[in-house]
């Protein structure tokens, strides 16, 4: 295992790319990266901003002759999403990314690697530190809690940065340029629950489901990967009733913003039926494995016995529930009319959670078309209304709509196709980048993303692409000095 990631071309970006792997940095635990990111700036003598949401802020002079350039803003965010294998033994708040070299990827030892968005950061530390580039008057923004919240861009004020152009070094596609993203919402079901005592004789059992890719819960939506959630409660609406069986804890993916991998469910039942509920299961696998073959080769849902636990979920609620989750939309709702292959809306049931006489299930709803976006949300809500169960919104953003008059992109087209020898795709994501709510706070910026190629981001499996590393920070820095005049 090659872990000298710090000597890839261009090292004075993989180099930084380095030093933040080794910096613990999951969202809201961001305060070791805050104060690493400060130290940086003032290290390298720069104006270095913090403010009180946990942005940080670096600012950089133009060089000589490239004053009268617009500003730019460069732009990324510090934390990480701590996703991990189940057998990976990993603290996220304590210990580094074990980052290496994979043939033509980097990727990390069973954790993500962080290069979402982590690249983005790297790149935009090589710029502030850099004593040869050529470029106008730079601003880099490194925001706060994007992966689960954008709290850093929700606070944000309006007067602390000077830039007229923001560049977003958070996509991941290297050769194509993002124009625009979709909004999103956050929705959460509650369910309250009475603890009941199991009835003599019943066993206890654990149903997992595991062995699922996972994934960005927008970039990966329309690939069609399964769902552990929708999966265990799928078998969970075949068996329960007729088998007798009683759930009494769930623990059902980790993150609002990542494809749920792995579900689990402790449940009793009455040890005669355990043989046909193991029947059942094996017709119920061979199904969903022949459905998701090509996506899900890893597939396994298992039951084994485990110490019969002491409470129960009451029937009524138990019913409720399994109706309701089997009920409640999931992936892809509706495609775009406007860009090809863009999915327009979806939601991504992402966590069931038992604990202490509650059960919460989360969402997270992502449109490009604020409309869909909220009809989306009533349908889920009318969903667990119908199940007794409290929906609440919030953490809503808004999308960024694309602007086919922007002068940057105008730029950047030309910088690649001089470069490269190609038009760049012009491309709308499915994910919530921070310019949709960066471009609120400051309405005139000229927005634009970039990034080079990074796959299976949010999970572990997590890579980026070495070679695309070098175009992606060659593009930036032609770019940067060919910025338009002011």
């Amino acid at each position: 295992m090659n872990k000298d990631i710090s000597n890839l071309e261009p090292k004075n970006l993989w180099k930084h790319f380095y030093s933040l792997t080794q910096v613990p940095r999951p969202s809201k635990h961001e305060d070791a990266i805050q104060d690493f990111m400060v130290k940086f700036g003032t290290d390298l003598g720069l104006e270095t901003i913090k403010d009180e949401i946990g942005n940080i802020i670096i600012k950089k002079p133009a060089t000589a002759g490239m004053e009268n350039r617009k500003g730019v803003i460069l732009q990324g965010h510090l934390d990480i999403v701590p996703q991990k294998n189940s057998d990976k033994v990993h603290n996220f708040i304590t210990d580094p990314i074990e980052a290496y070299i994979d043939g033509d990827w980097v990727t990390a030892n069973g954790t993500t690697l962080g290069a979402d968005n982590g690249m983005g950061v790297a790149a935009a530390m090589a710029v502030l530190e850099a004593k040869n580039l050529v470029h106008g008057p730079i601003e880099a923004l490194f925001t706060a809690d994007e992966e689960t919240g954008m709290t850093g861009a929700f606070g944000l004020k309006n007067d602390v940065l000077d830039g007229h152009i923001l560049i977003n070094m958070d996509s991941e596609d290297e050769g194509e340029l993002y124009i625009g993203c979709a909004g999103g919402i956050d929705a959460t079901a509650t369910f309250d629950y009475n603890e009941e005592t199991p009835a003599a004789g019943a066993k206890g059992y654990k149903l997992t489901v595991n062995g699922l890719k996972g994934g960005h819960s927008g970039i990966d939506i329309p690939l069609g990967r399964g769902n552990s959630n929708k999966i265990a409660f799928r078998f969970l609406k075949q068996v329960a009733t007729e088998n007798n069986i009683r759930i009494s804890s769930i623990v059902g993916g980790s993150l609002r913003n990542a494809i749920p991998r792995e579900t689990f469910i402790t449940f009793v039942a009455p040890e005669s039926n355990i043989a046909n509920i193991e029947s059942t299961l094996k017709e119920f696998e061979a199904t969903v494995k022949s459905e998701l073959s090509s996506v899900e080769p890893d597939l396994a849902i298992i039951i084994q016995a485990v110490e019969t636990p002491k409470t129960i979920i009451d029937q009524d609620t138990q019913n409720r529930l399994i109706n309701s989750i089997y009920a409640c939309p999931n992936g892809v709702i509706r495609m775009s009319n406007d860009m090809e292959g863009l999915v327009e809306t979806s939601t991504n049931l992402a966590i069931v959670i038992s604990k202490k006489g509650k059960i919460e299930v989360q969402s997270l709803l992502r449109s490009s078309v604020d409309s869909a976006k909220n009809d989306l949300a009533e349908m889920i809500d009318s969903v667990f209304t119908l199940a007794g169960a409290k929906t609440t919104f919030d953490g809503a953003y808004p999308g960024w709509k694309p602007n086919p008059n922007s002068e940057i992109l105008e730029t950047m087209k030309e910088v690649y196709n001089n470069k490269f020898g190609k038009i760049p795709e012009l491309k709308a994501i499915h994910a919530g980048l921070e310019c949709g709510l960066l471009g609120a706070v400051y309405p005139k910026w000229d927005m634009i993303s970039f990034g080079p190629t990074i796959r299976s981001p949010h999970s572990p499996d997590e890579k980026v692409k070495i070679d695309t590393v070098s175009k992606f920070w060659d593009f930036t820095v032609e770019t940067l000095k060919n910025i338009p005049l002011k």
